[in-house]
């Protein structure tokens, strides 16, 4: 039992990765719509790349969004609108209309009386004879009406034929005009305000109940495909008819694909899918990033990247399609540049972008933007503390995404005449959304505990807490650490390495010297030694031992582990010498593992420069009457030493690039120095 377990903690860095790499797959499979995915690409306007193309079973011919909103919009205003009528109205306002009458015209002389009352009698049967409206209704005039009249039809007509409630009076002017009694107009019109009554009131459940009813009468679907008919030839264009139907085709084979007897196998193509791109992230890793690898956070950190671009551009695929290009997909290999490099963060955005093939429309002009977009984020963005490259590069970004739709568009479209403004506004909006990479970085910076450049530059300021207690406790060292750090920083530009990191590393590299700072050379301004007091490997134990005094002060003060790791390797496993030859002098027997530092070894460009600039500015102090052939010989018989002792050989640099670092140590020695240049004679 202690056996497995003991294989299981051996193994438990594997283990992780394992279950991260499963349940990265799952999620992201969660994720994918539940739909199948047509075996055929096609676009509007563009010839039919594959072979003849027959129906593999019967379907219908859907009709497009457009064509159900026309036909929706045509049902709706052909529907009818249904008012209650109450017939009773009508002799009931004739009855009041004799009375009031009567009341107001008893001094007329007869004739006239009789012609007045008539009018007004006519006035109101063509007021009632479609009938009154109990308010004001907004439909149009040529709008069918029919009328109810205990639920059963009474009467058709048209809206413009019902009079509104205010409406009567028009008609009842027009009558006395027409009968020459005009000048009884203002006492005859106000007579009919109490008068007149609505008797039509709207049935809306009737009204409603219609339009449902034409509603539900369209069809979806216009005629039907029988199975083996040829839909397409090769080389036809895909426009028209043809493009209606293969559309159809389309979403009926996917949802058929997807249904419940082969939803479990479905679901496994994609788990193969997408375990098959990850595998080849984690592959990529192995191979060319082992440091990264071998890191499980930093693994952890990826493909946690990697899953939130894919979920947030399902969210919005989910809500809307349209706006798929809001998403700011190029923070991916931002991000992955700023903690890791170029080459990484351009690996794993292919991968997520092929990934976001499986589920975004127009899948082809989707990956083929994306993926030229993040090939010009990793090309533009070269230094992503300084603000102003960050957003060149987001115009940069935002014009290749312009350009390059502005041309698909034109090439399946033929002319730019339907082209959509708002497209761009999206673009712009998403290179807007890109710039959200700066809180981001300092964001997981805090969660994974890792460094970015802008961090490195914070680091790299000489009045930071830290560097303060340095020059104020060991002046000596902080002098030296500005030095190294200066030469380290030109030897990483002259062979491409991080140069913003060596620079903080170098900074950094002697802060263990705080704690004895009289015990190193370069801190002993009165010119006592204490290690006259000491024995040898007494004082080879204090100097050894301001590398773990270091990283023990780095890790209170919260440094980076990138930087905490060179403070454990600018020694490398290098020997005390002065020390050692001492002792040995003493004991002939001195085991020469009790002078060593313990390590380990430089592991990367950057660790294997500060081993060089470190010993070689150190040493540089002991030079008498320097000339440019002593620094020659000087840098080249220190560092020849550091190879024969193998302290590069776990470092990724070359005998071409060290020789390119040897060059530069001697310019700037010489520069130091004050030497000039020996011109031959």
């Amino acid at each position: 039992m202690n056996d497995l377990i003991n294989k299981w903690y051996r193994n438990h860095a594997l283990l992780y990765k394992v279950l991260l790499f499963l349940s990265t797959t799952f999620l992201i499979v969660y994720l994918f719509p539940k739909s199948g995915k047509f075996k055929y690409d096609f676009d509007k306007g563009k010839p039919w790349q594959s072979e003849s193309l027959l129906a593999p079973f019967d379907f219908a011919i859907k009709k497009s969004n457009e064509e159900i909103k026309n036909e929706r919009q045509e049902a709706s205003e052909k529907s009818a609108v249904y008012f209650d009528i109450n017939t009773l109205v009508e002799s009931s306002v004739l009855s009041d209309y004799s009375e009031k009458f009567k009341a107001s015209f008893n001094d007329s002389i007869v004739r006239t009386h009789r012609n007045l009352y008539s009018v007004g009698e006519s006035a109101i049967l063509d007021i009632y004879e479609f009938g009154v409206l109990d308010e004001d209704y907004d439909y149009l005039n040529d709008k069918n009406v029919i009328l109810l009249e205990q639920q059963t039809q009474y009467d058709e007509t048209q809206f413009s034929n019902l009079t509104k409630f205010d409406g009567f009076r028009s008609v009842i002017e027009r009558k006395l005009a027409d009968n020459g009694l005009s000048r009884f107009d203002a006492t005859f019109v106000s007579m009919f305000f109490n008068i007149i009554k609505p008797n039509l009131s709207l049935n809306a459940s009737f009204t409603q109940n219609a339009l449902n009813e034409r509603l539900e009468g369209i069809s979806s679907v216009r005629g039907r495909i029988e199975k083996g008919t040829l839909i397409i030839s090769k080389g036809e264009l895909v426009e028209g008819n043809k493009y209606d139907i293969l559309t159809s085709l389309e979403t009926e084979y996917e949802s058929q694909v997807w249904n419940e007897s082969n939803y479990n196998l479905i679901v496994f193509a994609y788990a193969l899918l997408v375990a098959l791109a990850l595998l080849m992230l984690l592959l990529f890793l192995r191979k060319y990033r082992m440091d990264v690898f071998l890191d499980n956070t930093k693994v952890t950190f990826i493909f946690f990247n990697i899953l939130l671009m894919i979920l947030l551009t399902t969210l919005i695929i989910n809500y809307n399609s349209q706006y798929v290009y809001v998403v700011p997909l190029c923070i991916l290999p931002l991000v992955l540049k700023a903690f890791f490099d170029a080459r990484l963060g351009l690996f794993a955005h292919v991968l997520t972008v092929l990934l976001l093939g499986f589920i975004v429309p127009n899948s082809y002009e989707y990956m083929f933007l994306q993926i030229i977009a993040g090939i010009v984020t990793i090309l533009t963005v070269s230094e992503l503390y300084k603000r102003a490259n960050l957003f060149i590069s987001v115009g940069q970004i935002t014009l290749i995404y312009i350009i390059a739709y502005f041309a698909f568009f034109v090439i399946q479209e033929g002319d730019i005449t339907n082209l959509n403004p708002t497209t761009f506004g999206l673009f712009v909006l998403g290179g807007l959304a890109t710039l959200f990479v700066q809180p981001l970085i300092y964001i997981y910076e805090k969660l994974f505990g890792l460094v970015s450049d802008v961090s490195l530059l914070e680091l790299s300021d000489t009045n930071t807490k830290l560097l303060k207690q340095l020059a104020n406790k060991a002046p000596g060292t902080f002098h030296h650490s500005l030095n190294v750090a200066n030469l380290a920083e030109a030897s990483a530009n002259e062979i491409g390495a991080n140069a913003m990191l060596i620079r903080v590393g170098a900074l950094y590299h002697d802060i263990g010297k705080m704690k004895n700072p009289t015990y190193f050379t370069e801190n002993q301004a009165t010119g006592i030694n204490p290690h006259d007091e000491l024995s040898s490997r007494e004082s080879a134990k204090i100097i050894i031992d301001h590398t773990l005094d270091g990283i023990e002060i780095a890790k209170k003060h919260n440094l980076p582990d990138r930087v905490i790791d060179f403070i454990r390797t600018h020694h490398g496993t290098s020997l005390v010498y002065y020390f050692y030859r001492k002792e040995k002098e003493l004991n002939d027997d001195t085991n020469d593992a009790d002078f060593r530092y313990p390590g380990p070894q430089p592991f990367s460009k950057e660790t294997a420069i500060l081993m060089m600039c470190d010993s070689v500015e150190a040493a540089s102090k002991s030079l008498k009457e320097p000339t440019t052939t002593k620094i020659d010989k000087f840098v080249e018989s220190i560092i020849s030493k550091q190879m024969e002792d193998g302290q590069f050989l776990n470092a990724n640099i070359t005998f071409k690039e060290i020789q390119s670092i040897k060059k530069v140590l001697k310019t700037k020695l010489a520069n130091i120095f004050h030497l000039r240049i020996e011109y031959p004679e």
